[in-house]
């Protein structure tokens, strides 16, 4: 082979190289550029992500007293359309008894019960965090 060749050769395989590792580049480039932003998550189900997203956020749970104070009272401190006011044992423990305890009543909370939509007023709440509040509230 003379030196023509051997320089041509040469400088198509290099050529060849760059193409491919530029093309490689590029793709993981578009592949970064076109991922979602966000994730759907399903309650009930784990989303992976979210406690790094909670935490980034500052999203330490709520203490029960913190949820009632903020989003239960307006209804519960005064018993508006007939719910049960906040320390009313009595009148949580009925409910509870008909819901099959305080499972029944989270349960019930989370999903919206007669005029309260889903979670009360708290969209943003934890089941645990409902679990406290409801605690809170009746006493059981």
């Amino acid at each position: 082979m003379n030196w023509t060749k051997k320089i041509l050769v040469a400088n198509a395989a290099v050529l060849a190289l760059w193409a491919v590792s530029a093309q490689a580049t590029t793709n993981e480039a578009i592949a970064e550029r076109l991922k979602p932003v966000g994730e759907v998550c399903i309650q009930g189900q784990e989303c992976k992500g979210v406690g790094a997203v909670a935490a980034a956020a500052g999203g330490a749970a709520r203490s029960g007293a913190d949820v009632v104070a903020k989003f239960c009272n307006a209804c519960h401190g005064t018993g508006l359309l007939n719910s049960p006011k906040n320390h009313d044992t009595a009148a949580w423990k009925a409910r509870a008894d008909a819901k099959g305890g305080l499972d029944g009543l989270v349960k019930s909370a989370i999903a919206g019960l007669n005029a309260m939509p889903p979670k009360g007023t708290c969209s943003d709440c934890s089941d645990d965090e409902m679990r406290a509040a409801i605690q809170e509230m009746s006493g059981l």
